[in-house]
């Protein structure tokens, strides 16, 4: 029997659902909480399925009515209705289809992932050159050469690796819109060879022992902030992407276990890393502990115990003891460490790999070199400890620019 307006505005709700049908699949239901919502039950593909079509009295009998004869004609042709509103939803939700709003909305989903502030920030920086030209254009209007002309406009103030990268974010922004139903492709991928290549410097590093122990006891002659030196010590003890140890925190180590548990978000390939602890990178966590302020970070700001040492602080004192920016960075004692244990002939390349935190770049080979190494690596550490205290004691005197160590400070 069909429903009628008063019979729905009387019915009341009782401690269990009651559903109270009408014509073609249109049910009202009342639940205990006394909500009345109205379903289109119908068929599809073989499989019993409910369309949510509203709540009474928001949506009136007759409207209820309607929204059922238009889910049938959607049945008629073949479609899902549930499926039909979800899209219609989700158009209505990404409505505004900008590239200002859509590139807004790509660096939330950035946020929500936990991406670094730096991350962030160097993202909103990328975009700031493209939203003059590109904000206000729907992205299903923005042609290549729209955004070529960002481009060429970054390059020429001979930024060529900003370019490069501001197209990546592009090309991120524009898959995010495709996915979201606001764009049909991603365009940049047609101007992957319409930027000139930029040269590649590698990072500064000192890659021969000699240099390397001379820089060891630089290290333990630094007469700047006693937190820094130990910053640098770890480097080299650790060698972790400078970025990782500026953010670490006290909670990621394991004083039992004799181990760094770097957290997947900090690491670049945003995997977790563990680093394997020798007694000298205890003893100098131990000693950076007795400096430390009440906090959460390893190395804080002297500004403030919630944000961490600058990005440059480590390249700044490397510059103080003499080292120019041509010849060591924070960076390079990755490089210093590949080197000298590659070269030593006693370890694993793969393990090295690993506990540089690199990913196997042939896709096949991956896909089958899962191990971690663990037991090498830890032995491995062991032995890179001890063999920087072998080098740190190896000549007699540390000269640097042909000066002493202690001349050096005192003249930066």
């Amino acid at each position: 029997m069909p429903l009628t307006d008063l019979a729905c505005r009387k019915t009341r709700p009782s401690e269990r659902l009651k559903k109270h049908s009408d014509m073609n699949g249109l049910q009202l239901w009342i639940f205990p909480n006394g909500s009345k919502l109205w379903r289109y039950a119908y068929r599809f593909a073989g499989k019993q399925k409910l369309l949510a079509l509203g709540r009474f009295p928001e949506v009136s009998l007759p409207q209820a009515r309607m929204e059922r004869d238009k889910a049938r004609l959607v049945l008629k042709e073949g479609r899902d209705p549930c499926h039909v509103q979800t899209i219609a939803r989700l158009e209505k939700r990404f409505s505004d289809d900008s590239f200002a709003a859509i590139a807004k909305e790509y660096v939330d989903k950035l946020r929500r992932e936990g991406r670094s502030k730096t991350t962030l920030e160097k993202n909103e920086w990328l975009l700031d050159f493209a939203r003059p030209i590109l904000g206000p254009l729907s992205m299903r209007a923005i042609r290549p050469i729209e955004i070529l002309a960002v481009l060429r406009r970054v390059e020429g103030r001979g930024r060529y690796e900003t370019a490069r990268r501001l197209r990546s974010v592009i090309g991120g922004v524009f898959r995010y819109a495709v996915a979201t139903a606001r764009a049909d492709s991603d365009p940049t991928v047609l101007l992957r060879d319409a930027l000139t290549t930029p040269t590649v410097t590698p990072r500064a590093a000192l890659t021969d022992a000699k240099s390397f122990a001379g820089l060891l006891r630089a290290i333990d002659a630094f007469d700047g902030h006693a937190s820094t030196r130990l910053a640098l010590k770890l480097m080299a003890l650790l060698f972790p992407r400078p970025g990782e140890l500026r953010l670490a925190e006290w909670s990621e180590f394991d004083w039992d276990g004799k181990v760094w548990n770097i957290p997947a978000l900090r690491t670049k390939m945003r995997r977790p890393q563990r680093v394997p602890l020798a007694p000298q990178a205890l003893a100098s966590l131990n000693e950076l502990r007795s400096l430390a302020r009440p906090g959460v970070l390893l190395f804080p700001s002297a500004r403030t115990s919630n944000r961490p040492i600058s990005d440059n602080t480590l390249n700044a004192a490397l510059r103080r003891m003499g080292y120019a920016q041509n010849e060591a960075t924070a960076h390079g004692f990755r490089a210093t460490a590949s080197t000298l244990l590659n070269e030593s002939g006693l370890w694993n390349a793969d393990a090295i790999e690993r506990q540089l935190g690199h990913l196997e770049s042939n896709d096949v080979r991956r896909a089958y070199a899962r191990g971690e190494h663990w037991d090498e690596r830890i032995r491995m550490m062991a032995w890179w400890a001890d063999y920087l205290d072998r080098l740190r004691d190896s000549t007699d005197m540390l000269r640097s620019r042909g000066k002493p160590v202690s001349d050096v400070a005192e003249a930066h």
